[in-house]
């Protein structure tokens, strides 16, 4: 027995235990500087519209009614619309005077009516197909299940450009091309670009979700006489709530910020297959930085609520 071994564990020699700093550290830089950029990206589209002039509307309806005929009429000189814009005078608190500007005109209330309700049924598919595609993945080994499940990323990894050139690809083929009437550049379509991708993200919550629910409860189940859809209905799904809200909050929330695949597949035209997120392409292509501006805090203020009210739901579903 060496003499270390024969000492008495009070008078050994005491372990170091290192200091948590560096790990503290670590976290708050790396996340801490990607936080900070998010939110910079809030606060300069807030700085912008704050040194922006705000619009008056104390102004007649007379004279905006022709500032928007002068900016809808597409064989009138643009530079008249632009001009008519700038004779109004802007006074009042910028920020807010510029968002319930954009909020007043229609064609960006119309937007936003079909931002609403799209994103609404894209939610919705989204997770109808999810639940099925999410518990065949989590809990079924078949043939192709690899490459089932490398198709259900392609959406994700690949550019939103590329997914809706292939969507309006498909509906060239010889007898998908007679639905083409009600989909490519109308607005059925803005549902269908945005489930395509949506639907991908919520797949992934869906079959993380009904990975963490224990499959013991689901044997003991059909041990007592459920058949498999019995106990998927009665045992799993009821567990798997939580995850379907999950999953239709970030499908709702990813329809709200797509772009690529509604600007091939079905355009931007005004008053029929615009978006939020399009309308911001809109406005800044007519030079009109602060409508964009505008709109884009639109847009953060929807997910931030929608965010917000759908973690405090899920937290008040778990709590019952």
């Amino acid at each position: 027995m060496t003499d270390v071994e024969r000492q008495p564990p009070e008078l050994a020699e005491p372990h170091q235990v290192g200091s948590d700093w560096p790990l503290y550290a670590s976290i708050g830089v790396v996340g801490g500087t990607y936080v900070l950029l998010l939110l910079g990206m809030l606060i300069a589209d807030v700085v912008y519209l704050a040194r922006s002039p705000a619009p008056d509307f104390s102004q007649e309806k007379s004279k905006i009614a022709a500032a928007q005929d002068a900016l809808d009429d597409k064989t009138a000189d643009p530079a008249a619309g632009d001009a008519v814009r700038e004779e109004q005078p802007r006074r009042g608190w910028p920020v807010i005077g510029h968002i319930f500007a954009a909020l007043a005109d229609p064609k960006i209330q119309y937007s936003i009516k079909l931002t609403l309700v799209s994103c609404f049924f894209t939610a919705i598919l989204s997770v109808m197909v999810a639940v099925p595609i999410g518990y065949a993945l989590s809990r079924f080994d078949f043939p192709g299940r690899s490459l089932l499940d490398a198709v259900l990323d392609i959406p994700i990894v690949l550019p939103p450009l590329v997914v809706g050139l292939s969507l309006l690809m498909l509906f060239q083929l010889p007898g998908i091309e007679k639905a083409s009437r009600f989909f490519v550049y109308q607005t059925p379509g803005v549902v269908l670009a945005q489930f395509m991708v949506a639907a991908a993200f919520a797949v992934r919550i869906m079959r993380a979700s009904f990975d963490q629910i224990d499959t013991r409860l689901e044997s003991v189940a059909m041990t007592l006489g459920c058949s498999r859809g019995q106990a998927f209905g009665r045992v799993v799904l009821p567990q798997a709530r939580q995850g379907m809200l999950t999953a239709g909050t970030m499908a709702w929330a990813r329809a709200l910020g797509e772009f690529g695949p509604l600007l091939i597949f079905v355009g931007t035209t005004r008053m029929k297959t615009e978006v939020l997120s399009t309308t911001v392409y809109l406005e800044q292509s007519v030079a009109n930085i602060q409508g964009a501006v505008a709109v884009s805090l639109i847009m953060v203020m929807a997910a931030v609520a929608v965010l917000v009210i759908a973690r405090l739901w899920g937290s008040r579903t778990l709590t019952l």
